[in-house]
């Protein structure tokens, strides 16, 4: 089985490891290059483990469907990429291409979907292996797995969470392609259940503090991808005429008495805000140009 892997991040590096335990050809790992000093990629692990690697954009070009047919692949894997693949390229794979989702479709398509997950309160989330179409997360589900989202979750919790159940879903894949292609599973999405999310962060990521303590709660859960950067950035607030970054928030239990955004009890590290029906204890407040710092580093692979 002939394969190319397009991904990013922890996940993309995931899938390349399951890979190497699942007995194919990798033809190629395609993924945005990195210098030395950007810290670990799957471009780095690849390079490493002496994979051929191809820079992910080439998957916009349509030309490149002609290099993918000549290589022979049967499958391309896309896993965390953010390129958009071309029709043409999607097609040029013997058994065709599939995508990884870190969300439940067809519900949760497009970005960000465990931050949407936790910031809507949802209960339950999960992944879906999906065979891709040009429509952006709309092909058939090949397998879906679900995963709870805990009270205290996190945005890198639930990514976590969901990568764990999700690679193995990889091994599942080719396990039927070995089959042949009748053994893979394509099951329509009832696209009438469909919600997309685009790049857009909820109030712009500005905290508002006359919303139910829960909801501001768990925006910034949905927000905290600690120690790595947000997709939606630091939650910010203002206090006078400074701007504030609020990485950490849980709920009190006290009942509120005093106006929305009043700050109250300070304490070491953090300090009580009013939402409208109940205290916040707010930690690692910081001014937005050392929240920009903090981003920066997790960029470069740099703990906090």
């Amino acid at each position: 089985m002939n394969v190319v892997l397009i991904g990013e991040e922890a996940a993309g590096m995931r899938a390349l490891q399951s890979l190497e335990q699942c007995g194919v050809r990798v033809i190629a790992v395609m993924a945005s290059p990195r210098r030395q000093d950007e810290g670990v990629s799957l471009w780095g692990l690849a390079t490493k483990l002496g994979y051929r690697t191809w820079p992910a954009q080439l998957v916009r070009d349509p030309k490149f469907a002609a290099q993918v047919r000549d290589e022979r692949v049967d499958i391309i894997l896309n896993v965390h990429s953010l390129f958009l693949i071309r029709k043409e390229v999607l097609e040029a794979p013997r058994l065709g291409s599939f995508n990884l989702h870190p969300g439940p479709l067809p519900r949760y398509a497009g970005l960000n979907s465990v931050s949407w997950a936790i910031c809507r309160g949802e209960k339950e989330h999960g992944v879906t292996l999906h065979k891709l179409v040009p429509g952006i997360d709309a092909g058939p589900i090949v397998y879906q797995e679900s995963v709870g989202v805990g009270n205290e979750e996190t945005g890198l919790s639930l990514t976590v969470k969901c990568v764990n159940v999700g690679v193995p879903l990889i091994s599942r894949l080719l396990e039927a392609a070995a089959q042949g292609p009748s053994h893979i599973p394509l099951i329509l999405q009832d696209l009438s259940k469909r919600e997309y999310f685009g790049r857009e962060v909820p109030e712009n990521g500005t905290l508002s503090w006359n919303r139910p303590a829960r909801r501001i709660v768990d925006f910034v859960r949905a927000s905290n991808f600690f120690p790595y950067r947000s997709p939606w950035g630091v939650p910010r607030t203002k206090r006078g005429d400074s701007t504030l970054g609020i990485l950490n928030a849980r709920l009190t239990g006290t009942p509120v008495d005093a106006p929305p955004g009043t700050v109250g009890a300070e304490r070491r590290g953090g300090v009580e805000v009013a939402g409208a029906d109940e205290w916040i204890r707010c930690d690692r407040c910081f001014g937005t140009e050392y929240a920009f710092q903090l981003e920066k580093c997790s960029r470069l692979g740099i703990g906090w």
